[in-house]
C-alpha cells in the first residue's frame, strides 16, 4: 500500500524485477549478492519514508550490507506473482496477510525457516509447519471521513443508506487481503455465506468498485471524494498521521456488538530463494527485539512477539480503539480451502 523510494527500500516493481532477474539466472554469484528481495502486501511502507518498513529496512542495511530490493501490491497479487515466478524465483521473502500466506504455503511457495525470536511468537500466529511468521499483528477495520461524517455509521445496515451512493468502496476480494477481510467478517456477523452475499448484494448499489489496492482507499476518505472505505489498523493508523480527517471504526450487525478479527503481517521465506541466507537473516531482523519495538511507535500496529510490551503513545492508542469490540477468530483453514467459492459467490451476489 504504500510506495516511496528510499536509498535502501523502494525501487519499483520494474526496477526490482529487472534487478533480481540479473541476480537469478542459475549463477553461483546470486547467493553471494549482497541483496534481498521482498515481495509485500501494502500497509508498511509509510507515505513519505516513515514507515516500519522504511526503518527496519534502513536498520537491515546499515547493519549487515544487504540491500533491500522491495515490491508491493494487493496480498493475492503478490502470491500470484510468486507463483507465475515459480520456475524463476525473483523474490526471497514474501509478506502477506490471512488468508493469503496459509495460500502461499499449500501452493508450495515457502520453504520452512524458523526465524529469531519466533519462538516469543504466539501459536495462532504462526505456521505449525514453521513456514511464516507474523512480524506485525493487525486487525481488519474501515474508516470513514469524520468532517464530513463525524459519527461513524455504526452498522452495516446503516451503509445501505442513500446517503452513502458512490461514497463507498471496499477492495477487491480474492485480490486484496483487507477486500477479502469484508467477506471474513461479513460471513461472520451475517451468520454464513447466504446471509451475507445477500446483504453484499445490496451494498453494491453503493459502491463505487473495485480496488485492487487498499491503500489507495485512504486518501480518498481523507479528502471526501468517499465517505467510508475498508482497511485495517495499523495501515489507518499510520495514514492517519497525514490524513487527519480519517477515522478508524468497526461495523456491527444492527442489535449487535462491532467485531474484529487479527489481520497480521505474515512473513515466509520464499522456496528455492535466489538469496536464501539474506532472506533468513532478513525475517530474523524483523523479529529482533529492537524491530519489534518500534511496530507501534513507526508503524502503528501490534508487537508480533508476546514478550515485547508496548508503553508509547501509539500502543496506548491502538488499545483504546479496540477496547469493547469483540475479537473472533475465523476458521483459516476453511477459508484456505475454499476462498475461490466464497469470491465467486460474492462475484455472483454483486455482479462484479
Amino acid at each position: 500500500m504504500r510506495m516511496h523510494a528510499k536509498p535502501v527500500a523502494a525501487v519499483t516493481g520494474a526496477l526490482a524485477l529487472a534487478a533480481s532477474l540479473t541476480a537469478c539466472g542459475g549463477s553461483s554469484a546470486a547467493s553471494d549478492e549482497k541483496v534481498v528481495t521482498v515481495y509485500s502486501a501494502d500497509g508498511l511502507k509509510g507515505e513519505k519514508g516513515d514507515g516500519w518498513y522504511d526503518k527496519v529496512f534502513a536498520d537491515f542495511e546499515k547493519e549487515t550490507g544487504i540491500e533491500v530490493k522491495y515490491v508491493e501490491g494487493g496480498s493475492g497479487e503478490m502470491v500470484q506473482r510468486a507463483l507465475r515466478e515459480k520456475s524463476n524465483t525473483q523474490a526471497d521473502v514474501i509478506v502477506t496477510l490471512p488468508p493469503f500466506i496459509q495460500q502461499a504455503g499449500s501452493k508450495g511457495l515457502l520453504q520452512k525457516y524458523t526465524p529469531k525470536g519466533a519462538d516469543r511468537v504466539d501459536g495462532a500466529d504462526k505456521a505449525a509447519d514453521g513456514s511464516w511468521t507474523s512480524v506485525v499483528n493487525n486487525y481488519f477495520g474501515f474508516v470513514h471521513n469524520k468532517k464530513e461524517l463525524p459519527q461513524a455509521p455504526g452498522t452495516w445496515e446503516a451503509l445501505l443508506d442513500g446517503t452513502y451512493k458512490n461514497k463507498l468502496q471496499y477492495s477487491t476480494p480474492g485480490v486484496a487481503g483487507d477486500g477479502t477481510a469484508v467477506l471474513i467478517k461479513a460471513m461472520h456477523d451475517f451468520g454464513g455465506q447466504a446471509p451475507a452475499m445477500e446483504y453484499l448484494k445490496k451494498l453494491q448499489a453503493n459502491n463505487v468498485g473495485p480496488s485492487s489496492s487498499t491503500s489507495k482507499l485512504a486518501p480518498k476518505v481523507d479528502k471526501g471524494e468517499l465517505l467510508v472505505a475498508n482497511g485495517d489498523v495499523q495501515m489507518n493508523f499510520a495514514q492517519a498521521k497525514s490524513m487527519p480527517n480519517l477515522a478508524i471504526w468497526f461495523p456491527a450487525k444492527e442489535g449487535g456488538k462491532p467485531t474484529t478479527f487479527a489481520l497480521p503481517y505474515a512473513a515466509g521465506l520464499v522456496d528455492k530463494a535466489p538469496h536464501t541466507e539474506n532472506g533468513k537473516k532478513l525475517l530474523d531482523f524483523m523479529l529482533s527485539e529492537g524491530a519489534q519495538r518500534e511496530v507501534s511507535a513507526v508503524g502503528g500496529g501490534f508487537p508480533a512477539r508476546k514478550d515485547v510490551k508496548a508503553t508509547d503513545a501509539n500502543a496506548i492508542e491502538l488499545a483504546r480503539l479496540i477496547e469493547g469490540v469483540e475479537i473472533f477468530e475465523p476458521d483459516w483453514a476453511d477459508i484456505d480451502e475454499n476462498l475461490t467459492s466464497y469470491v465467486d459467490a460474492w462475484k455472483s451476489a454483486t455482479g462484479s
